[in-house]
């Protein structure tokens, strides 16, 4: 009896160890694959460089909603669209203005970037 009452407590005392040591090491483990996904996120959207086209950057980030104009807008990652770029770009194949000035509102594939920004964090713009 002594033996099934000690095999008991024994099987009792792992159980609890294994739950206790359980979470930490999911606490452990879950951080480090986040991490490994923003860095491998951020390493794709460095990937987009001041002097590609517009369509080079659409394989990497997606037009957002809010302000903009054709040749001035924010990006937002396809993946996850909390991570923002804003880019300039220089139109290709038209004038940038149009007569009286204004900026031209068509967007070309073929248009060049001339600025990015680093990439940043923000909230989600929808219109």
């Amino acid at each position: 009896m002594k033996q099934i009452l000690g095999a008991f407590f024994g099987v009792a005392l792992i159980l609890g160890l294994a739950a206790v040591v359980s979470p930490r090491t999911a606490l452990q483990t879950e951080p480090e694959s986040h991490v490994q996904w923003v860095a491998k996120s951020l390493a794709r959207m460095q990937t987009i460089k001041v002097g590609m086209s517009r369509a080079d950057l659409l394989e990497v980030f997606m037009a957002e909603g809010g302000l903009s104009t054709p040749l001035r807008r924010t990006f937002v990652y396809r993946d996850c669209p909390q991570f923002k770029v804003d880019v300039e770009f220089t139109a290709v194949g038209r004038a940038m203005r149009d007569r009286e000035g204004r900026v031209t509102s068509i967007e070309d594939d073929r248009d060049v970037i001339k600025t990015i920004s680093r990439p940043y964090i923000a909230q989600v713009v929808i219109d």
